[in-house]
C-alpha cells in the first residue's frame, strides 16, 4: 500500500484543499473511491510474495474449505497464533527468569521445564504451561525489560519517487469498467455529485443523496 497507493496520493492538507476548492468530505470520498479501485483491481489480483497466491484466490479457496473444514478461528485463536514461547526450568524457590525479568510460578512446577508463552511486546504478562496443561499467569517479581530484545518496530523504507503517471486514476477507470462488466454496484458512486459523475467515469446523470433531498424540498416533501 505504501509503495503503490500512498505514494500516488497528493498532499491533502487543509491549505491545499482550500486552494483547489475541495472540502474534506469530498476528498475523503475520492480517497475511498481510489483505494477501493486499487484494492480490487491490483492488490487482490496480484500474486502475494509470502503465500504465492493472489489474495482473491485464497479468499475463494477459504470459503471452499470452510464448507468442509473447521469453523472460522476466533479472535483468541488468532492471538494465540502470534504469541511467542520459551522454555525455562523452575527454580527451588518456584521462580523463572525471562530476559532479565523474574516471575513466581506454581510451586507444583519446581524442577520442571515449563513453557512460557507471551507477546513479544509485553514481557510482564506470561502464561505458564507444562505438558500442554495451563498453570495460569506467572506473577511478576522483578521486571527490568518490558519487550523482547527481538521485538523491534519496523523501519519503513523511503517512499519511491513519483512516476508522473496518474496511476490511481488509471486503476480507478479499470475498476469502473470491471464493475460495469460485472453489473455490480459501485457504492462510492451513490455519493458522487452530478459534476464528478460526469468527469470521473460514473454513470451520467446519477444523483447524490443531497441532490435527491434538494429535489424533495423543491416539491414540498420533507427529506
Amino acid at each position: 500500500m505504501r509503495e503503490q497507493f500512498l505514494v500516488e496520493i497528493v498532499d491533502t492538507t487543509a491549505e491545499q484543499l482550500a486552494a483547489t476548492g475541495v472540502d474534506h468530505r469530498t476528498a475523503l470520498l475520492e480517497l475511498n473511491r481510489l483505494f477501493t479501485a486499487w484494492v480490487e483491481t491490483e492488490y487482490h489480483r496480484r500474486t502475494h510474495t509470502e503465500t504465492g497466491h493472489a489474495p482473491l484466490d485464497r479468499w475463494e479457496q477459504g470459503w471452499t474449505r470452510l464448507g468442509r473444514g473447521p469453523a472460522v478461528p476466533t479472535s483468541a485463536d488468532l492471538t494465540e497464533a502470534f504469541l511467542w514461547s520459551e522454555h525455562r526450568t523452575v527454580t527451588k524457590t518456584a521462580t523463572v527468569s525471562l530476559h532479565g525479568n523474574t516471575f513466581q510460578v506454581d510451586t507444583a512446577l519446581i524442577g520442571r521445564r515449563v513453557e512460557l508463552v507471551f507477546s513479544p511486546f509485553d514481557l510482564e504478562t506470561i502464561e505458564v504451561r507444562y505438558r500442554e496443561v495451563r498453570y495460569g499467569r506467572a506473577v511478576p517479581h522483578i521486571i527490568t525489560r518490558h519487550t523482547h530484545p527481538k521485538a523491534r518496530p519496523e523501519t519503513p523504507e523511503p517512499a519511491p519517487a513519483a512516476t508522473g503517471i496518474d496511476y490511481l486514476a488509471l486503476t480507478a477507470q479499470t475498476h469502473h469498467e470491471q464493475i460495469r462488466a460485472d453489473h455490480r454496484i459501485g457504492y462510492n458512486a451513490l455519493f458522487a455529485t452530478p459534476t464528478t459523475a460526469r468527469t470521473d467515469g460514473q454513470i451520467p446523470g446519477q444523483l447524490s443523496i443531497d441532490d435527491i433531498a434538494s429535489l424533495d424540498d423543491q416539491d414540498g416533501v420533507s427529506a
